[in-house]
């Protein structure tokens, strides 16, 4: 692939505006609102007369390249103005060649690694037809019964920055080899991931300044890598809903950020306007979300039917219309469809699925894994001549995929036990037993599954959600493993010989047993077709492990949400408490620590890391200055390893309540054993403020502690003040 500066959508090109004002001013009422019509030809009785009428301006769910060409033809061709449509699909963690989920490969830490990443699913994408890419979903999740927390970057507002930067550039990459661009199109928008009790598309109750401080921050750093659209979420917000929000469409998009990108609706979001008791009628939800502020409906037909006689009765303003069809047809014209509207058939074949596209996932799939316990028994050793492969997900072609796994196919699936044969070869006996079922009752494999561990020198037990246990519409109430796997767990455990566990999964499960009894847990996510050898890989020790969680993992479900970067209370849970009754009243649970099981930036290597000599170059700095701090990180083990430095920063004292520590920097570092590096940061004391009661962005004067260390609950302390 070639490195390219991404490309910038949204911004304002004078000769481009002079060709919209031309077009747009050709245009009647009618083809103006076709432009706001996203359709799917496969509801449509007649996709070719609509078309051809200019009734619609976007069709999504469609990938086979040359039905597009062909629908594209009649737009171009056959209708009066001849504007190309643009053709948005899902496009997660990836077209054809799927990766690791994006929860999974947020636990890369690594955005020029996921950049490219973007940038090949932005390569098939576009070599079928698709221009428009609906992801990243740059939501943050701290509820792990979301089932959407899969597709997310996890529960830290920095990271998901980061990450949603790397993302928009990698599908945003200029000169792909289709010859054809994409947009991308940062969902949802907004505080989706935030729905009450983790009930997918359920309400959300918070204040502006968490809205501010943690929610909207991953969508302002989309835009600013230049994104040119983004989707309205389905949830309402503190009693509106996303997508007829004018605080967040209007007064937040349009007058502070002055983003000029397309706002488009999640499906059928403007038809649930009714549902969510705010709109009478289509018409009058066609009404609320033209004037909030949305640009495109995604196949409610609500603008379609109702908007001219909107205009007419003068209860939506035509300027509304205008403006909205004038960012639609800036950025067709910015994707260059108005001189290159249809794709390259013949050039599928040669980019779906490519070598060097699947060796990035690969690399992605082992950088994403985690492993989470090893009493010593990994790396497995050359000594082993017999292994057990237990569980139901050992030989699945279909959970590696994951949820929203686009054209993905079984068939290019690695599965674990795949890769297993293929990296220890004949030098080892191989058995494999599914024990249960992901999901059902029975339990008729367990005694055969106890027999072949107890004839073999190790077990490799994989098990944990099938794909479609997470993902849209997959919340659960209770996070454990499903069906009969727990009492296969522990019936193999019981033997007494060493079990491994290779956990799959699409959020962070409750699995408190497993850590006390298994001798080692690697969490694989749901990893994408390279999951097999990826696996195997890092198993045998052919690949250091080093992943590190981007999602707390709870203890029980009653703990949820449990996240980091929570307050400290005035009767914290560690430290001075109030006594009360002779005994001290904190904030605690009485059957269970606070802490989560796992917490954020944790993650476990073959080799170990030293931390030492922590600096800060100036403990003083201005309001407009920038701190710099440094650790020593030394490798003390036997092998080769990377460690993500993280950095946390928490303001002590300040005139609202702050969390407990917040991730202001992170590096992944590669050492020798035996070899050490100065790890340095630079943090803008800018980027250490918060918004006021009034809603004004400040940073106070005052102490402030720093942690350089391996994960959020760990780290080499220093201070520094912030002066007035």
């Amino acid at each position: 692939m070639v490195d390219s500066k991404p490309l910038r959508f949204g911004e304002i090109d004078p000769a481009i505006e002079a060709r919209v004002d031309e077009l747009l001013a050709r245009m009647t009422l009618a083809e103006k609102i076709g432009q706001m019509n996203q359709s799917d030809v496969h509801v449509l009785s007649d996709p070719a007369g609509a078309i051809r009428s200019g009734a619609i301006g976007s069709l999504l769910s469609i990938v086979d390249p040359a039905r597009i060409n062909h629908y594209q033809r009649i737009a171009v061709e056959e209708s009066r103005l001849g504007i190309p449509l643009i053709v948005g699909n899902d496009v997660i963690h990836g077209y054809r060649t799927i990766f690791p989920i994006p929860l999974a490969e947020s636990c890369t830490w690594d955005p020029a690694l996921l950049e490219r990443a973007a940038r090949v699913a932005a390569e098939e994408a576009s070599a079928c037809g698709t221009d428009w890419i609906f992801a990243p979903m740059v939501d943050v999740g701290r509820d792990p019964r979301w089932g959407r927390v899969a597709e997310g970057a996890g529960e830290d507002v920095f990271l998901g920055m980061e990450l949603a930067r790397a993302r928009v550039r990698g599908f945003q990459a200029a000169d792909l080899e289709s010859g054809r661009r994409i947009v991308a199109c940062p969902k949802h928008y907004v505080a989706y991931g935030a729905a009450e009790a983790g009930r997918d598309y359920n309400t959300v109750d918070m204040s502006e300044r968490t809205l501010r401080e943690v929610y909207l921050p991953p969508f302002k750093a989309a835009f600013d890598a230049g994104a040119g659209s983004v989707m309205s979420a389905f949830n309402d917000l503190n009693g509106v809903p996303a997508t007829a929000n004018p605080l967040t469409l209007r007064t937040i998009l349009r007058d502070e950020w002055q983003w000029e990108g397309v706002v488009l609706t999640d499906y059928n979001a403007v038809g649930e306007l009714v549902e969510h008791g705010i709109a009478e009628d289509d018409r009058a939800a066609a009404r609320l979300s033209a004037l909030a502020g949305v640009d495109m409906d995604m196949i409610t037909n609500a603008f379609d039917k109702h908007l001219t006689e909107l205009v007419e009765s003068g209860e939506v303003p035509e300027s509304v219309i205008d403006a909205a069809v004038r960012r639609i047809l800036r950025l067709k014209f910015q994707l260059g469809l108005f001189e290159r509207p249809y794709s390259d058939e013949a050039l599928v074949e040669q980019i779906i699925l490519r070598d060097d596209f699947r060796t990035i996932a690969l690399e992605v799939a082992q950088k994403s894994m985690v492993l989470l316990k090893n009493d010593g028994v990994l790396p497995l050793t050359p000594a082993i001549k017999r292994l057990a492969v237990i569980g139901p997900l050992a030989d699945d072609k279909h959970a590696p995929l994951g949820c929203w796994a686009g054209q993905g196919r079984a068939d290019d699936v690695e599965t674990v036990l795949d890769g297993l044969r293929s990296v220890f070869g004949a030098a080892v006996e191989l058995t494999h037993v599914r024990g249960c079922d992901v999901k059902g009752e029975s339990i008729d494999e367990i005694d055969a599954a106890v027999s072949t561990t107890r004839e073999a020198d190790v077990a490799v037990l994989v098990i944990g959600e099938s794909a479609d246990m997470s993902g849209e519409a997959h919340s659960r109430v209770y996070l454990g493993l499903p069906g009969r796997q727990q009492k296969l767990v522990e019936a193999v455990v019981a033997t007494g010989k060493p079990v491994v566990v290779v956990l799959m999964a699409g959020r962070p499960l409750v699995i408190p047993w497993l850590a006390e009894h298994t001798s080692a847990i690697l969490l694989a996510w749901h990893a994408g077709i390279r999951t097999g050898t990826a696996v195997a890989n890092l198993l045998c020790g052919a690949v250091n492990p080093s992943g590190k969680l981007t999602a707390s993992f709870p203890r029980a479900e009653g703990q949820i949400p449990v996240y980091y970067a929570h307050k400290n209370t005035g009767r914290p849970a560690h430290g001075p408490g109030t006594k009360q009754f002779e005994d001290p009243f904190r904030s605690t649970y009485i059957d269970s620590p606070n802490e989560p099981l796992y917490p954020f930036g944790f993650g476990l290597s073959y080799t170990t890391f030293d931390y030492s000599d922590v600096q800060i170059d100036a403990p003083e700095l201005s309001a407009d200055g920038t701190l710099r701090i440094s650790a020593v990180v030394r490798n003390t083990g036997s092998c080769a390893g990377d460690e993500v430095v993280q950095l946390y920063i928490r303001d002590d004292v300040a005139s609202v309540t702050r969390a407990v520590k917040e991730l202001k920097g992170f590096q992944r570092v590669s050492l020798q054993p035996g070899e050490e590096r100065t790890v340095r940061f630079e943090v803008s004391a800018q980027s250490l403020g918060f918004y006021t009661p009034a809603l004004e962005y400040i940073v106070e004067p005052g102490r402030f502690t720093a942690w350089i260390g391996p994960d959020s609950a760990r780290g080499l302390e220093a201070r520094f003040v912030v002066k007035g």
